[in-house]
């Protein structure tokens, strides 16, 4: 075969020409159907995204809250606090419930305008979300390069992002999308419900807006911004103050008038003319309203309305009692209570009478009531950041102990502050190293001694005015010495424990005498008068007017110290053990862990409002900000003693102010009864008193429980007649009320027994029922016997009532004659 004539170069080209081109072909082939592919795919796979996205959205349209059971109104209000006059004293709440509800009624249309017309123009037309707005938005976005947003929520979104979606702050992207398609939901769905329960939806959803909102400078919702700005009620805004409060939402701190006043200023000026441009307002308004200086009314009648200073005393005792009452009675959390109180909108109706409480801090915080002589406790806390990114807190007692391992023993007192700092840098200089920082230090100087007082209506069991403490007063829920602390009450508890029992059960009377004599307890510890003196026979009337011991611990023994101790219980205190406190030193106030002086002087009130115990109270009523009640403090009073008991108590310790250990307590023109108290060592000095309007008992003493010098021993005394006769000085002297169960007779001073011939005569009084039966028959009648009787003075000064103006005293002066027929009559 001649290859040559088939496959010449010719011919070899041209069957190649002539062969198909299969393999370019199939590529492109493959190229179609891979885009075939790949565009079916795309198809396909946005057609499943589709499904799954409207899967989702359905899916978190339909994990939507149900709108019947959301709450759109702002969850936190601040709470007021009323006096017994019904006048606002304080305002509680914590930092974003510093809000006080108006009705839309109270909210001017201009605010209303203003603020529709800078937040959302169409809000009286759209139905819940503005498409527009959403439109005009995107369309802004793009425009810019995505370098600008504008905000597109209507105010029904805005009010639903505040109130019921609380945690957006913390949101991630994919939360974020989530809440806003839920939230404009939401809306629609808002505004169809409200309209759907007959309500004008617009008005209902405007009033919580403004209710809600962020207004700066602490202030939210309108009726407080309003307060903290212009010093008025939101009703009273004039048109050009509408604008400055219309402006500020947007961004609360760059639109605040008082930090910014000139970028305010200018979005003011652009509310105003949003208003003239959506019809709101005229040219002329607009023009007179930014004429006005309103930004010199804001610095010249604001006023700061959130908590402000320091809570009183008075204030951190109530917060307790009605937290406590919340929780004990009505079954709130303690984490509720506190919610309910600091952002509840509760109205509080105290006790407080605002004058007393008034004149205790003046008195109080008076540096000229006190010793000239000064000493100050340190509380010293200290937190440090290590090199390596750690820390440690250190504190008082861990300085203590450094210097007591180096052979030094830190004071307990200061004599002065520098001292104390002295000791603080020492023990920094001991503990920091080269890389540690100092990231905080706390230091405060308590000056010393301290005092508190309680002041109660007896006939209530209301408490008129509290002060825990000495000086001013400089952060709110602090130490209150008067009911935090339990410091031992000394000789106040010989009227409660000891003679109240025993003349209420009939063991004794007043003219019943005991022997001040030598004594030991069971145990043969030796007990001995404050005078280290004994004084023989004494009547109980003068063993509590010069505050024996001796007398006092044998009362109690003889009526049983378990007797006692049930009478304290039934007088209300809270802190008493019954393993260890019923023993004989009760009688002297020696108990384990002290008492209260708020509980203290609720026990005295018993006495003084005749026996009847009311447990001491803060408040009458609390209400929500609806008025509607949540809790009612109705005082039951729980008789304790009977009405003559508590009578013969009050004479007694009459003659204690006139007369015995109390008179430097004695008031100016007011009956006055009371009961002196002294802790071993005078670490503790207490007086508990009544006149016929008030009950009251002070404490003063060193915090860390030690002995008082010479110096310091009497001060109390200072601030209990200033505080009494400035509470009293307008009120008239009366006596205290004899009940007609007590009888005042004629006794033997020496013996008790009703009085014979010879004897030198007192006149007493006495329960009814325990009268004394029999006559002293120990004197021997003379001739002029009559002359060796007491004139009135005298008897009182020896324990009698004589200053009851019973002129039947007999032998009162009397001339010997009719001394001589007293004799003959036997008389």
């Amino acid at each position: 075969m001649d290859l040559n004539q088939h496959y010449g170069e010719k011919s070899v080209y041209r069957k190649l020409d002539q062969m198909p081109k299969e393999p370019g072909l199939r590529r492109r082939k493959k190229m179609v159907l891979a885009i075939k592919v790949l565009f079916f795919s795309l198809l396909a796979a946005g057609c499943l995204g589709l499904c799954l996205g409207v899967g989702v959205y359905r899916g978190i349209v339909a994990d939507t809250p149900d709108v019947s059971e959301i709450n759109i109104g702002p969850g936190k209000y601040a709470s007021f606090v009323y006096d017994a006059e019904g006048n606002q004293i304080q305002q509680i709440n914590e930092a974003q419930s510093n809000r006080i509800h108006v009705a839309i009624e109270d909210i001017p249309e201009d605010m209303q305008h203003a603020i529709v017309a800078i937040e959302d123009s169409r809000f009286y037309e759209h139905q819940g979300i503005d498409l527009r707005g959403i439109l005009r938005a995107a369309a802004v976005t793009v425009t810019s390069g995505f370098q600008e947003t504008e905000g597109a929520s209507t105010i029904t979104q805005q009010l639903i992002k505040n109130n019921v979606f609380t945690d957006w702050t913390d949101e991630n992207f994919f939360q974020s999308v989530r809440r806003k398609i839920q939230e404009q939901q939401l809306a629609v769905e808002l505004e169809e419900y409200l309209t759907e329960q007959g309500m004008d939806a617009k008005s209902v959803i405007l009033e919580e807006y403004l209710n809600t909102v962020n207004f700066g400078s602490g202030a939210y919702g309108i009726q407080t911004a309003a307060r903290t700005y212009f010093g008025k009620d939101s009703r009273d805004l004039t048109l050009s103050e509408c604008a400055v409060l219309a402006a500020i939402p947007q961004n609360p701190t760059k639109w605040d008038p008082r930090q910014n006043p000139e970028g305010n200023a200018k979005r003011r000026e652009t509310v105003l003319r949003y208003m003239r441009e959506q019809g709101w307002i005229s040219q002329e308004e607009m023009e007179e309203a930014l004429a006005g200086d309103v930004y010199a009314r804001i610095s010249e009648n604001g006023q700061d309305q959130g908590q402000g200073s320091a809570y009183s005393y008075f204030i951190d005792e109530l917060i307790s009692q009605v937290q406590e009452d919340l929780v004990e009675k009505k079954g709130y959390t303690q984490t509720q209570a506190a919610n309910a109180v600091y952002s509840g909108g509760l109205r509080i109706y105290s006790t407080q009478d605002t004058r007393i409480q008034e004149i205790l801090e003046e008195e109080f915080e008076e540096e000229d009531n006190y010793p000239d002589y000064v000493r100050f406790d340190l509380d010293w806390a200290l937190t440090v950041e290590h090199g390596d990114g750690s820390q440690d807190n250190y504190s008082r007692e861990m300085m203590e102990a450094y210097f007591r391992e180096n052979g030094e023993e830190m004071p307990d007192l200061f004599d002065a502050q520098e001292e104390a700092q002295g000791y603080t840098e020492r023990y920094k200089e001991a503990i920091l190293g080269s890389e540690d920082k100092i990231i905080g230090e706390r230091m405060e100087f308590i000056p010393q001694p301290q005092a508190a007082m309680t002041v109660m209506d007896q006939s209530t069991g209301y408490v008129l005015g509290i002060v825990g403490g000495r000086g001013e007063k400089e952060a709110s829920l602090t130490l209150n010495r008067a009911s935090d602390t339990y410091r031992q009450p000394g000789s106040t508890f010989k009227i409660l424990s000891a003679y109240g029992p025993a003349l209420e059960e009939g063991d004794i009377t007043l003219a019943t005498h005991i022997e001040d004599e030598e004594y030991s307890y069971e145990d043969g510890t030796p007990l001995r008068n404050s005078d280290n003196q004994y004084h023989g026979s004494v009547s109980v009337r003068q063993a509590i007017q010069n505050s024996y011991n001796i007398p006092a611990v044998k009362v109690l023994t003889d009526i049983t110290p378990a007797e006692g101790f049930s009478y304290l219980q039934k007088l209300g205190f809270t802190t008493l053990d019954e393993e260890r406190d019923e023993i004989q030193p009760l009688a002297l106030g020696g108990i384990t862990n002290g008492v209260s002086n708020l509980e203290l002087t609720a026990a005295y009130a018993a006495i003084a409002s005749g026996g009847m115990y009311r447990e001491p109270v803060f408040y009458t009523e609390v209400t929500d900000q609806d008025g509607k009640v949540i809790l009612s403090n109705e005082v039951q009073g729980q008789r304790v003693f009977k009405e003559s008991t508590a009578f013969l108590l009050t004479s007694a310790m009459e003659d204690v102010v006139s007369q015995g250990t109390g008179t430097g307590f004695a008031l100016e023109d007011m009956h006055e009864a009371g009961k002196t108290g002294t802790a071993n060592d005078y670490r503790d000095l207490t007086f508990a008193g009544f006149t016929p309007y008030y009950t009251a008992a002070i404490w003063a003493g060193y915090d860390d429980p030690q002995d008082l010098p010479q110096s310091h021993r009497t001060f109390h005394r200072t601030l209990w007649r200033n505080v009494m006769n400035r509470i009293h000085e307008d009120l008239p002297d009366r006596d205290f009320e004899q009940p007609s169960t007590v009888e005042r007779t004629a006794v033997c001073a020496e013996s008790g027994l009703l009085a014979g011939r010879g004897c030198t005569r007192i006149y007493e009084y006495f329960d009814q029922d325990n009268m004394p039966r029999e006559t002293c028959t120990e004197h021997r009648p003379s001739l002029f016997s009559g002359w060796n009787s007491r004139q009135d003075g005298d008897e009182d000064r020896n324990g009698s009532s004589g200053n009851r103006n019973d002129n039947n005293s007999g032998g009162n002066s009397s001339s010997w004659w009719d001394s001589w027929l007293k004799w003959w009559s036997g008389d």
